[in-house]
């Protein structure tokens, strides 16, 4: 977890984490680099909660690994809260999983999500980077309410136009997109229809491989 994905999360929380009740907590790809110290427990110290940390592979802050990466161990309906930091851009199929956190939020859960909108490919699968348009398009297919999407983009120059040499490389390389969701009341009734078989067919597309039977360059394709 980089320095600006933390800050940034931290101010979300503190505006959108529902008050005053105990909060059930579950974290989508909790556990840890090597050498990270700094986590998302961190961040809810003063806040009376249960944690759950899943994860698809075992390893330090995780409570649970997920035999299936696209089934989140968790039952239906029973979290207040999802978190998800530096994890989405790792998932190739990010709308299934994004349907399985619409499917464990309660009504009126908030979903916390953070993720670079820029950066080098750091890490053997690396599919995403994300922008507000692709945040909307993520609410739009999981059928959950976008209430903030957020991304620090460049400083601009005098012509209005974003000055990509004067990022802050030490504090703000991956300039992070957040996004925070919530489930409606209501959740629409087609998404439990939608929803397992998205998950049955991402589940059973990643058991070829993380991105499937990668094709064979062509050799007779003209220049």
């Amino acid at each position: 977890m980089h320095p600006s994905q933390y800050e940034h999360m931290k101010r979300a929380l503190a505006q959108y984490l529902p008050q005053g009740r105990h909060l059930d907590i579950l974290e989508l790809g909790s556990g840890t680099s090597p050498g990270q110290t700094k986590t998302h427990r961190s961040l809810l110290t003063q806040v009376d909660h249960s944690y759950f940390g899943v994860d698809v592979r075992e390893g330090n802050n995780i409570d649970a690994v997920m035999t299936k990466p696209y089934t989140i161990p968790a039952k239906s309906r029973s979290q207040d809260v999802v978190i998800s930091g530096s994890v989405f851009e790792h998932i190739p199929f990010f709308w299934a999983s994004m349907l399985e956190v619409a499917r464990v939020l309660r009504p009126g859960g908030v979903f916390f999500m953070s993720v670079p909108s820029r950066g080098h490919k750091h890490s053997p699968i690396d599919c995403w980077r994300y922008y507000p348009d692709g945040l909307r398009a993520m609410a739009a297919s999981s059928r959950l309410m976008l209430l903030e999407s957020h991304i620090h983009y460049p400083p601009l120059t005098e012509d209005n136009r974003h000055d990509y040499p004067r990022i802050d490389i030490s504090n703000h390389y991956w300039g992070d997109a957040v996004g925070v969701f919530q489930k409606p009341e209501r959740y629409p009734l087609e998404m439990s229809v939608v929803r397992p078989v998205v998950r049955w067919w991402a589940n059973r597309a990643s058991a070829f491989g993380p991105l499937g039977k990668t094709p064979r360059p062509r050799t007779d394709c003209p220049l």
